[in-house]
């Protein structure tokens, strides 16, 4: 047997993660999951530890989306379980997150003792992973473990979700077989069925007269953004994206009109969309929230819709056809041209910011900031109406907006940023936050300051769950009044505002561009009928049906 540095199944699955990419794991300790931590350790993978395990499946998540592949390591039982909700969101938007769960030894499970964190069969966890994931091992044979790790971040990878590892205490020393990797499977597409597709493309494209792109998450997901650039420019089309593929393209791109999703979109974007006599729909997923709950008026006869795996066109499917072959594909075989674009929508412009003495909006506070973006920040956003009015933000670069858009898990903003930050650490993040989401999930905002980070925080405090409070008014959506600015007391190193009017916020911001070595948090006092145009026309698509039930 080899006596190489990487020969223990602990050191092999750590090699293999930092070859992938993955040079950080976030987690939380447990005894479970020791051995593997002091491994760790002493590897070339640097753990970043968290406030919570949820908020580390979370992080794994914002540092999947931008790096291609995330990781965290947590203990059996109630370390693992407390991160099927940000798992099952990373499985809904097809974010490539690494479980990885210490468990109890091989020898300990076949004894079957009363082991503490134990709920039932030893198999039971691994089973309710197998739903949230897309392949699932237990590292519990030396002889298959080294392949069972291999092919684990290959399906990673290959699928775009997430996958689930245990590791048993007694199995981290133990040494592993180099043995042949099972072969795999030929996954070409089919060759003239992609030749068809393009040729049919291209002919509509000639006979349209006013064609356009809509682009998905999926094009994110799967690495093809500059790809996407290179289509619009190479054929002068006009794109826009759905919510949940927002900064698939630098938005600031004159080809870009803003973000579409039915009745939620601007009467610009909608109405540039409703009227094309042609879609090219690349990587869209179709959920309620991208179509605007249903509201989007598209023509299924005259669209191209390429996803992951097949194209339509009209009535005609065309199957095992890669998303990524159908675009390269057709970007080849273009003529490039220049072609009139329509006028791009005005952006919320805040010329005459601040006004004196003029109470902050959620509108006026979206328009100001659009101003201050800059190249080098990445925006995460949680749910509630900072999602909705973060529709008008033009950001910079291609993949600088992260959001839990179509899972919509509260919660997922502040530790999703810490692994933005952590992945990308020439970006600055600004977190958008409403108040109820942060007392879910803010104590990660601690970790920030401890590594030393410096995002700026905005918090849309409206004192409540403002969306529910637009669908369905009650004394449910009322939440405890924190004092938000003041957390650098608790937190360590952290600025705080409180801001209610234009003339504050505005000083508040700059001082935060300004401060570079720490985190910034600006606790926006908001009215709590105050809501974007886009979350006023949801909530009453969403109240209808809550109202016929």
């Amino acid at each position: 047997m080899s006596t190489a540095k990487f020969d223990t199944i602990g050191h092999y699955l750590l090699k293999r993660l930092h070859e992938a990419g993955v040079k950080h794991i976030f987690g939380v300790p447990g005894d479970y999951v020791l051995g593997f931590y002091d491994l760790m350790v002493k590897s070339q993978v640097n753990h970043i530890g968290t406030t919570r395990e949820d908020t580390a499946a979370f992080a794994a998540d914002g540092y999947a989306r931008c790096l291609g592949l995330g990781a965290l390591a947590v203990t059996y039982g109630v370390g693992a379980l407390n991160t099927v909700n940000a798992i099952a969101g990373a499985y809904a938007e097809s974010s490539p997150v690494i479980v990885i769960s210490g468990a109890p030894g091989v020898r300990e499970q076949r004894d079957d003792p009363l082991l503490h964190h134990r709920f039932g069969p030893f198999t039971f966890q691994r089973e309710i992973f197998e739903r949230i994931t897309c392949a699932s091992v237990v590292l519990n044979d030396p002889i298959i473990a080294f392949r069972q790790i291999d092919s684990a971040i290959a399906a990673a990878r290959r699928c775009c979700k997430p996958v689930y590892i245990e590791i048993p205490r007694d199995m981290v020393a133990a040494e592993g077989y180099a043995i042949p990797a099972q072969p795999v499977e030929d996954s070409a597409g089919d060759k003239t069925a992609l030749s068809e597709a393009v040729s049919e493309t291209l002919a509509l494209m000639a006979k349209s007269v006013s064609p356009m792109i809509i682009a998905g998450i999926e094009l994110h997901r799967r690495g093809l953004q500059t790809m996407l650039l290179e289509l619009v420019e190479s054929a002068g089309l006009p794109v826009v994206a759905t919510l949940t593929g927002k900064s698939v393209i630098a938005e600031r791109h004159p080809n870009y009109l803003g973000i579409y999703e039915g009745a939620m979109s601007s009467e610009a974007v909608r109405y540039a969309v409703e009227q094309s006599d042609l879609i090219i729909m690349l990587g869209v997923t179709l959920n309620d929230v991208d179509t605007g709950i249903y509201t989007a008026k598209l023509d299924p006869h005259a669209m191209v819709r390429a996803s992951l795996d097949e194209v339509v066109i009209s009535a005609h499917r065309y199957s095992r056809i890669a998303l990524g072959d159908f675009v390269s594909a057709l970007l080849r075989s273009l003529k490039p041209k220049a072609s009139a674009l329509p006028g791009k929508p005005a952006e919320p412009a805040a010329t005459d910011f601040p006004e004196q003495n003029r109470p902050i909006t959620t509108a006026r506070l979206i328009a100001r900031l659009n101003q201050a973006l800059g190249s080098d920040m990445i925006v995460v956003s949680d749910v509630g109406d900072c999602l909705f009015a973060a529709i008008d933000l033009k950001v910079q670069a291609q993949t600088e907006f992260l959001a839990s858009a179509f899972y919509t898990s509260m919660g997922f903003a502040m530790p999703a940023a810490l692994g933005a930050q952590v992945a990308r650490p020439d970006h600055r993040a600004v977190i958008l936050v409403g108040d109820g989401a942060f007392q879910m999930t803010g104590t990660e905002l601690s970790t920030h300051a401890r590594l030393g980070l410096n995002p700026i925080v905005i918090v849309f405090n409206n004192r409540g769950y403002s969306t529910e409070r637009y669908i369905l008014e009650g004394p449910f959506n009322d939440i405890s009044p924190w004092q938000f600015d003041k957390l650098g007391e608790v937190f360590g190193p952290l600025t705080g505002y409180a801001v209610t009017t234009e003339e504050e916020f505005e000083q508040a911001l700059i001082a935060s561009l300004n401060n570079r070595t720490s985190p910034s948090l600006i606790n926006v006092h908001l009215a709590s009928d105050d809501a974007s145009a886009a979350m006023r026309n949801l909530a009453k698509h969403l109240k209808s049906k809550i109202s016929a039930s």
